[in-house]
């Protein structure tokens, strides 16, 4: 058994607006906001930041005055001409002038290293309520360009002249995860199908249609190979969007309507030359769920679900192996048995994950955290899973570079 089934456990937290000793969260969900995902040819970068910043104020019950600093992830790396946008957040209103506002950037992971440094703010006592932003504007930049663009969250002197991009970047990993422990290409059909099949009713999804195992399996004019072993049916989608947060102290979130509590958080940095690692066992990723689990007081059987950075097909495979749902090379038997599916042991990406909703880089991990949050609080429409306790997310910037593990409860 894999030693991230051996933590050990601790009580969960009830409904009761009091707080067990023994935890130590300091941060809550409060309020959230999410766009749909998609090409967005009406919006701007600023135009969503503002968007989604009145959104979560709005669903929190708390005006500008209310908020001790904002953190805005926007990858940006030349998708947008506007760089330094900590401060388009001002545009939603003139009440948040002077209060301290940052970008930050990790890669792929750059929502959820904003949701980090807002709890970091938190935690501190330098804030009690944080507002958290994610957002990026891919679409109308042209396709060689993205891929360019992309490219750069990767090793450039290994790697910068990779054909396909940063599809070719994972079209190798998932060639040396198939030498290693054979043809995987059932198993990748397999989470395509399922990611399409859970997107169809998340009505943030990009892609809300049900393309079938048959149509994720067979390369055809419609779904090509992209890079090595994968398929167009493998590779998320070029996204515009924003989702946001509002985050609170645990004190302050008892008093609201909602509180969503981070029973845990963890973040791995590994090596960026690929050369340095072994690529196929996504080190980190298993490093970053150690230590939330152990956070937590929780095994990984104790999820009701989890949101996982399915940006190709083999990385959620490998997610599996890393999280300990199963052993190495063995991934395949958790999604061929249905374990993964929305009515399974464990259902992973209920969303749709990036594969069906879109993975608009910089409002990725915030929108995992958002809709875990609505999964927790039961309002996640028809993607909800059955009477969800706890929820995992894992967002991941580069090839298993940056790793983010958040471990969520609701307490309220």
């Amino acid at each position: 058994m894999s030693d991230l089934l051996k933590a050990p456990k601790r009580a969960t937290l009830s409904f009761n607006n009091t707080i067990p000793e023994e935890t130590s969260m300091t941060a809550c969900i409060v309020g959230w906001a999410h766009t749909p995902f998609g090409k967005l040819d009406t919006e701007s970068v600023e135009s969503l930041i503002v968007r989604v910043t009145n959104e979560a104020l709005e669903h929190a019950g708390l005006g500008p005055e209310d908020v001790d600093e904002v953190v805005l992830g926007h990858f940006n790396g030349g998708f947008s001409a506007q760089d330094f946008t900590a401060s388009l957040v001002f545009q939603a209103s003139d009440r948040f002038r002077f209060k301290p506002a940052t970008r930050v950037e990790n890669a792929c992971a750059t929502g959820s290293a904003a949701v980090h440094q807002a709890i970091k703010a938190i935690e501190a006592r330098r804030a009690k309520t944080v507002l958290v932003v994610g957002v990026e504007q891919m679409t109308k930049t042209p396709g060689p360009e993205i891929g360019n663009i992309l490219l750069k969250a990767s090793y450039l002197p290994e790697d910068g002249g990779t054909p396909g991009g940063f599809a070719g970047v994972f079209g190798k990993i998932a060639g040396t995860y198939f030498q290693r422990y054979g043809d995987q290409s059932d198993a990748l059909a397999l989470i395509a199908a399922k990611n399409h099949r859970n997107g169809v009713d998340n009505p943030y999804a990009q892609m809300r249609k049900d393309l079938g195992f048959d149509f994720c399996r067979a390369e055809s004019e419609k779904n090509p190979y992209v890079a090595g072993p994968l398929k167009r049916t493998d590779c998320s989608l070029v996204s515009d969007g924003a989702a946001a947060l509002i985050l609170a102290d645990t004190e302050t979130a008892l008093r609201m309507k909602r509180a969503v509590a981070f029973r845990a958080t963890a973040h791995a940095q590994d090596f960026l030359p690929m050369s340095k690692r072994d690529i196929v066992q996504f080190e980190g990723c298993a490093e970053a769920w150690r230590r939330a689990l152990s956070q937590a007081g929780v095994q990984l059987t104790d999820l009701s679900f989890v949101e996982t950075h399915d940006c190709f097909t083999i990385a959620e495979l490998i997610e599996y192996e890393a999280m300990g749902l199963t052993a190495p090379g063995q991934g395949a038997i958790a999604v061929k048995e249905g374990w993964t599916n929305r009515d399974g042991r464990l259902p992973v990406n209920p969303s749709g994950g990036l594969k069906a909703k879109g993975h608009p880089i910089g409002a990725t991990g915030v929108s995992m955290h958002a809709l875990s949050a609505m999964q927790l609080c039961e309002e996640a429409g028809g993607i909800q899973v059955r009477n969800p306790k706890l929820g995992g997310i894992f967002n991941m910037g580069g090839a298993a570079v940056a790793n983010y593990v958040s471990v969520l409860e609701r307490i309220k």
